[in-house]
């Protein structure tokens, strides 16, 4: 029994995990998960994790969840280049640093622009609250700057000169504002030059296929969502109206 990764190319941490494996050359049988299409879609992924979402890792008769587990995982298990994840003490902990941070930080903040712009309209039928993005690009904006301060500075990476698994969960975060028209990369050129970096370091063909769901975001609005999980989230949705 091979390795099996469970994905929903729409979701950050799965581009992540999706791009982190090809460019490593890491064997894997893809299983597609659509999550808003439903419970019936998301059962594969659902006997894999106990915590019924995407990502999840089925390695033979091991399981694993969450994408910072399943990333290191992968680099351990695969012997990944070091850069990924360094063997330096002080070099691992930059990147275990950051990836603490961006929790609270970036990844609070970016993916909000896609729930307001195109999902919330989408299960509810309310219109875009204009308010309540210009708060959340507020928001971002204060994370950002503390992000190119702080973590990038003047280095090409976030660690350093090569690319770590610090720099991978960023990018993929930051693209989905991109993909909702908040071009977040277009007046910050160091923010802009470093995202550069990272497809070349990865491979444009492979970080443009791993996108190509959330640059193409609007055509969301043409698939039919279960009528379960609409009546489930709508509600949940509603109070980021307020």
């Amino acid at each position: 029994m091979g390795l099996e990764l469970y994905l929903d190319l729409l979701s950050q941490p799965c581009r992540s995990i999706y791009i982190f494996a090809r460019s490593n050359n890491i064997p894997f049988e893809f299983k597609h998960v659509e999550l808003f299409k439903g419970p019936s879609n998301s059962e594969g992924a659902g006997k894999v994790s106990l915590l019924k979402k995407v990502p999840a890792l089925k390695d033979g008769d091991f399981t694993l969840a969450e994408c910072t587990a399943i990333l290191l995982y992968l680099s351990r298990k695969y012997n990944t280049p070091d850069h990924w994840y360094p063997s330096d003490i002080q070099k691992r902990a930059q990147v275990d640093e950051y990836l603490s941070w961006h929790h609270a930080n970036i990844r609070a903040n970016a993916p909000k622009t896609m729930w307001i712009k195109v999902l919330i309209p989408l299960f509810t039928g309310q219109p875009l609250p204009s308010e309540k993005l210009q708060e959340v690009m507020e928001g971002l904006s204060t994370s950002l700057k503390q992000f190119e301060e702080r973590f990038l500075q003047d280095k090409a990476f976030i660690i350093g000169s090569e690319i770590s698994l610090a720099d991978l969960v960023a990018i993929v975060e930051l693209m989905q504002p991109v993909g909702v028209g908040c071009d977040i990369f277009e007046d910050r050129p160091r923010l802009r030059e470093w995202r550069r970096r990272v497809e070349d370091a990865v491979g444009k063909e492979l970080f443009f296929q791993a996108h190509e769901m959330i640059l193409n975001i609007k055509e969301l609005s043409n698939i039919q969502i279960d009528p379960q999980l609409k009546e489930q989230l709508a509600p949940v949705l509603m109070k980021m109206l307020k």
